[in-house]
């Protein structure tokens, strides 16, 4: 089922204008993208590509959260990433999609068909240099992640996933310390397939976090965080 989609009157309504891919561009170059945009919306739980499909469009997450998911060969399946809004889904000049990708809540993207957005990227430098920054932090992001997963306990995995999308849902800066209030937007299930833990252990280490005063949480998915840079402490790694 796909939503409707919601009327945004121009770019300058956009709630990701200022940190998507078209950050950076001029009036001009807005004007360029917009001939070649559309929005979708999808539902919560359903798929917005399959890994292998071809990738007829590229585009900015506007609101909610995505999930990327890799199937192993003996079925097996392992997130391995969140988009989150203001994030870009797809990859300029390729065919097909590596990932799937589904809604973990309601989503709404702005797409850009494949084809005109790889012109784009060629004839505006402001894109492409956007588009270069958004990959390098892609990748910082991966190797954090790989510390995450590789050296870091429970305690100190739950509290950098739950920090990060804090900073990101709220849309704060790293290191501020005001309480922050968000719903978060996976399942213990999902955050256990994406760190690496059973339900069990993220659930004993959500609840140790509500007793040392550092989340509050009820039934639930809204998450508050009283003070930021406590939280922040409890990652294991100061300039996370």
């Amino acid at each position: 089922m796909t939503l409707a989609v919601p009327k945004l009157r121009s770019c300058d309504d956009c709630p990701i204008r200022y940190n998507a891919v078209c950050s950076k561009c001029e009036p001009s170059e807005l004007a360029q993208l917009e001939d070649i945009k559309y929005y979708r919306s999808y539902a919560a739980g359903q798929p917005i590509f399959f890994g292998g499909d071809p990738l007829e469009f590229v585009g900015s997450v506007v609101s909610g959260v995505s999930s990327l998911m890799r199937t192993l060969p003996d079925g097996r399946v392992q997130m391995v990433g969140l988009l989150l809004p203001g994030d870009f889904m797809g990859r300029p000049n390729r065919d097909t999609i590596d990932c799937d990708v589904v809604a973990e809540t309601d989503v709404m993207l702005c797409c850009f068909r494949r084809k005109p957005f790889e012109k784009v990227i060629n004839d505006t430098p402001h894109v492409g240099q956007r588009l270069l920054e958004m990959t390098l932090d892609e990748l910082d992001a991966a190797r954090e992640w790989m510390l995450v997963l590789g050296r870091k306990t429970a305690r100190e995995k739950i509290a950098s996933l739950l920090y990060m999308i804090a900073v990101r849902m709220a849309s704060l800066k790293p290191g501020e310390t005001a309480a922050t209030t968000f719903t978060l937007p996976i399942t213990r299930e999902t955050m256990a397939n994406y760190l690496g833990l059973t339900i069990e252990t993220v659930s004993r280490q959500m609840s140790a976090l509500k007793k040392d005063g550092l989340i509050a949480f009820d039934e639930r998915r809204d998450i508050r965080v009283p003070d930021l840079d406590a939280l922040k402490a409890e990652t294991g790694e100061e300039g996370f």
